[in-house]
């Protein structure tokens, strides 16, 4: 188990922004790609933004494009997921997931191990 810990959510009024972190432990962070997910209420876990385990190849969903980055720091085993002009659609549970290699794939399915989640709330 990769225990992964997500932190930085919280309630914003739309149009704010919220930069969340995903802490892993253990040695081999640099060797995967790491992804954020987020679930609504009452809907299917979605795929956000996904990132190469060196940083250098990003996927981000269409629907947060221009507005959510990904970005990681492989000395602090930290991903980050930056965002700006927040929606009340962005709001859901946000979760960090660990791919099971390099590549960042939008599938859930190229994922491991996952966070526990942190709420993000937007009000209009």
């Amino acid at each position: 188990q990769v225990p992964l810990a997500e932190s930085g959510g919280g309630s914003v009024q739309a149009g704010g922004s919220l930069r969340l972190s995903c802490a892993a432990s253990g040695s081999t962070f640099s060797y995967y790609a790491m992804g954020w997910f987020r679930q609504a209420p009452g809907k299917e876990r979605e795929f956000v933004a996904a990132i190469s385990n060196s940083g250098d190849r990003e996927r981000v969903a269409d629907s947060v494009k221009g507005r959510f980055t990904i970005s990681r720091d492989n000395a602090e085993d930290t991903v980050y997921l930056q965002m700006i002009n927040l929606k009340p659609e962005d709001t859901a549970v946000y979760y960090c997931a660990r791919g099971r290699g390099p590549d960042a794939f939008m599938s859930s399915w190229s994922y491991e191990y996952w966070g526990q989640g942190t709420q993000v709330t937007v009000s209009s």
